[in-house]
């Protein structure tokens, strides 16, 4: 396969055959990410792409699943998004599942019409990024979008029958803004009621402007504690039935992982446990992103 950059794709997403389909991110000033910095956003040609399924197809006896690479795969025309989609039903019969990132600017731009058409091609599930419910903490990082459109759009890949995975971050509104992070992203969740959440847990990166930030004593992390406050009050106001809740990502200092709403109690009771426990936590030099 031929990349472009580093490529970067959801930790469940490691067995699948992984294309670029547009490099980069298209709006990359996240504050805390240092993602494709090292190129910029660009639509990958359309020829390179379905070349780059048919080596694969010499390749692989078997491709299950397929993720669309990089940060933007939906901004591209629809016309030939279909085209991907119908390539790689045709090259793989036996692939069960074809995913992508979504950026809240992404899906705006697809009309309902063509998030079913995609849907209908074998687009199976799409990943995108809350990171908070809170408007405040959503400027502090520079998301570049609020918190009711990023509900209003994940509601919108929902009912348009696309499988949709979303994550948060904890410790992104730093001590000041513990508990607004907490409430207000459990309220988003529920809002959107996504198939899958999941949660990391705030690493500074080198090179990026929250890294300077907490170097210069203007952003406060959050400690092991604190963590672990803010993950029990978000979990505590999820009510999102149905929704597979994961807490294990490297970066994570606790895991957590069951189906909302039916395992919450228990979710709750491990998160006590650790409070109690701190020994119970993955140690800081074991975190990764």
């Amino acid at each position: 396969m031929r990349y472009y950059g580093s490529v970067y794709r959801p930790p469940s997403e490691a067995r699948s055959l992984i294309v670029q389909v547009t490099y980069g991110c298209s709006h990359n000033t996240c504050a805390f990410c240092s993602m494709y910095k090292e190129k910029r956003f660009s639509v990958r040609p359309l020829e390179e792409v379905l070349e780059d399924f048919q080596m694969a197809r010499q390749v692989y006896r078997r491709v299950e699943k397929v993720f669309l690479a990089d940060g933007d795969a939906l901004v591209r025309k629809a016309a030939e998004l279909y085209t991907i989609l119908d390539t790689v039903r045709e090259l793989f019969p036996e692939c069960r599942q074809v995913t992508s990132y979504a950026s809240p600017a992404s899906i705006r731009i697809r009309t309902e019409e063509e998030l079913r058409a995609l849907r209908e091609k074998g687009l199976t599930m799409v990943y995108m990024g809350l990171e908070s419910g809170s408007d405040q903490v959503l400027t502090l990082m520079h998301k570049g979008h609020p918190a009711s459109e990023i509900i209003e759009m994940g509601q919108k890949v929902r009912n348009c029958g696309i499988a949709l995975s979303v994550t948060a971050i904890t410790g992104l509104g730093g001590q000041p803004l513990l508990e607004r992070h907490a409430l207000d992203t459990a309220a988003a969740f529920n809002a959107m009621n996504p198939e899958y959440i999941g949660l990391l847990t705030l690493m500074v990166e080198p090179e990026t402007p929250l890294y300077d930030w907490v170097r210069g004593g203007t952003f406060q992390l959050l400690t092991q504690s604190q963590v672990l406050e803010e993950t029990r009050l978000l979990v505590e106001h999820l009510d999102s039935p149905g929704s597979v809740f994961r807490m294990n990502h490297a970066s994570n200092y606790l895991v957590l992982r069951g189906t909302l709403n039916q395992d919450k109690a228990a979710m709750l009771a491990e998160i006590q446990r650790a409070e109690r426990d701190l020994t119970r936590l993955r140690p800081e030099s074991w975190r990764g992103l």
